[in-house]
């Protein structure tokens, strides 16, 4: 059969398994490069205020914080589902939750592995304590 008569669900079936084949590879990359460290002294106030709320185990203000973190975007290090959660980071003069999130895996209120983005999860950055 000629590449002229290829069935089109045949055609499709490739384009889909290139298309996984470059999402899989961008996926291991983003994971495969080491996380900037920030300082917590070196967070904005508001994130370092958020650090100390989910290390006491509260109040934390948003309903959506401490809700489970999927790492869909895979640059934080792989663990199993329902690791990590996410907390929000008041961005000041901002109505809605903002961009600004810090995520914690494990035993969160050690805060020993938490992250901090400032750009819902484009990047993230590990907080040394």
């Amino acid at each position: 059969m000629s590449r002229r008569h290829r069935p089109a669900f045949v055609v499709a079936a490739l384009l889909a398994l290139a298309v996984l084949a470059l999402a899989t590879q961008e996926a291991v990359a983003r994971q495969a490069a080491p996380l900037d460290i920030v300082a917590a002294a070196a967070l904005p106030p508001e994130a370092r205020a958020t650090l100390e709320r989910i290390h006491r185990g509260g109040p934390l203000p948003y309903s959506r914080d401490g809700v489970v973190f999927g790492n869909r975007e895979h640059i934080l290090p792989a663990q199993p589902r329902r690791y990590y959660h996410e907390y929000t980071v008041p961005t000041p003069g901002v109505r809605t939750r903002g961009a600004r999130r810090i995520v914690c895996g494990g035993d969160v209120t050690s805060v020993s592995e938490c992250y901090y983005s400032d750009d819902h999860y484009q990047t993230f950055r590990r907080i040394r304590p």
